[in-house]
């Protein structure tokens, strides 16, 4: 329950629409999260079905899509959030927010570990897509619409098609 509770504050300090707590229980993200858990920890215990049973009724409610492999941290906000696709072995750091359309996708061309790995403190914007085994590092900015074949670093900033830095914080 602790977990609910948490997620319920994350999605309170992120969204400055939300006015109550009861409020939250009818955002997608926070359907989708539960639901997320719910189906991983099948996934987890190799009760494969049930699991994606669960994330595509997830999908089916929410429009937003997260494989029950994917390893998802912490405080994970995702806005107006339809058409989020998150890939089965997508890694999730804490405190990602991310944006309606995202993908965190594979290119198709590879096997095993073939989907991002988002580190922490990650902002994606609309519409952007992280496809491929390659790393988003912690603190990273991904705008809108870029899509992402290419390790970025942390602090970095990156943005277009394809994904370009176009600045790099200090940390």
């Amino acid at each position: 329950m602790n977990f609910i509770k948490e997620q319920i504050k994350t999605i309170k300090e992120k969204d400055p629409a939300i006015t109550s707590n009861f409020e939250v229980l009818l955002y997608p993200c926070f359907k989708a999260i539960i639901y997320y858990k719910i189906s991983h920890y099948f996934y987890k215990k190799k009760h494969f079905l049930i699991a994606r049973y669960l994330s595509e009724k997830a999908k089916r409610k929410t429009g937003i899509e997260i494989h029950p492999g994917a390893i998802i941290g912490k405080g994970l906000f995702i806005d107006h959030g339809t058409g989020v696709v998150i890939g089965e072995t997508a890694v999730v750091g804490n405190n990602v927010t991310m944006f309606h359309g995202v993908t965190l996708g594979g290119t198709g061309k590879q096997k095993g570990k073939r989907h991002p790995t988002v580190g922490n403190n990650v902002f994606i914007g609309s519409g952007a897509k992280i496809l491929g085994n390659i790393t988003i590092g912690d603190n990273a900015k991904i705008g809108a619409n870029a899509v992402i074949l290419k390790d970025v670093p942390e602090n970095a900033t990156v943005v277009g098609v394809p994904g370009k830095i176009v600045r790099i914080r200090n940390s």
